[in-house]
């Protein structure tokens, strides 16, 4: 949860280049950021792999006008609609990107190669069939706001009355580590997103956070299996909500799109 997506990069930085904000070279290289190369198999009218900056121009020709995230989790198919056969190979990757305006979705396969300490990603985009219907369980930008809000202040409160990694050495150096990272200026998303979605994907991080601290440092003070269970009941609804809301953020380009269509018709 605390690492960007690839199918954030790529949506966020393909919707920057549909609609004309930057370049298909600054697309590219913010979309492959510290991976080795990606490359996108299965397109209409290719026999094999091809690079990124084609593959974009490629879609936009086939009829996509925008992207769309997923971040399926077992039980919960988080911006998906089919069919069986996609959402499995999502949901088995954990993320997917669906184009708006033609029925094509893409799942990445990361490969790992290279020595101890110098370890690069190969990512591969496999281009599927999708189902043309609404994403499943993906709020308006307004909902997700509103239930973050809630859900940082029950991330906290779980924290606090379970006594799970809230503090100490190790919870300090991620939340500097995260800090920095914001402090160093990185874009939330690239150019053309509204001001709200930046907003609502920096508190979907701060919230994902919290609850990556209270399952990843020790049991704290939840040394028993029941208090353990009590913990992930309590934590799972907002990883959830934070997940959500990650979704209606990179989303928002299409969000604002619809309601510009229905507007006009």
């Amino acid at each position: 949860m605390l690492s960007e997506p690839r199918s954030g990069r790529l949506a966020s930085w393909g919707n920057s280049l549909l609609s004309g904000y930057v370049s298909p070279d600054d697309a590219v290289l913010a979309i492959v950021g510290d991976d080795a190369v990606h490359r996108v198999e299965g397109l209409p009218g290719e026999s094999g792999p091809v690079g990124l900056t084609l593959a974009l121009g490629r879609l936009r020709r086939l009829g996509v006008g925008a992207l769309r995230v997923a971040l399926p989790a077992p039980g919960h198919p988080l911006g998906l609609s089919g069919p069986p056969e996609f959402n499995a190979r999502a949901l088995e990757a954990g993320e997917a990107v669906l184009c708006h305006g033609a029925a094509f979705g893409l799942v990445p396969q990361v490969h790992e190669a290279g020595p101890k300490g110098d370890v690069h990603a190969e990512v591969l985009w496999h281009v599927l069939p999708v189902r043309e219907a609404p994403p499943a369980d993906v709020p308006s930008l307004g909902e997700a706001e509103r239930e973050l809000a809630e859900a940082l202040r029950e991330a906290t409160s779980v924290l606090s009355r379970l006594d799970v990694a809230g503090s100490g050495p190790v919870a300090e150096a991620a939340i500097d580590a995260y800090r920095a990272r914001a402090e160093r200026g990185r874009e939330v998303l690239a150019p053309g997103y509204p001001p709200r979605a930046v907003r609502v994907l920096e508190l979907a991080r701060r919230v994902a956070l919290l609850v990556s601290l209270a399952y990843e440092n020790g049991h704290g003070g939840a040394v028993s299996a029941s208090e353990m269970a009590a913990r992930g009941a309590a934590l799972r609804p907002v990883e959830r909500t934070a997940r959500r809301a990650q979704v209606a953020a990179y989303n928002s380009v299409v969000e604002e799109r619809e309601k510009r269509d229905k507007g006009a018709s």
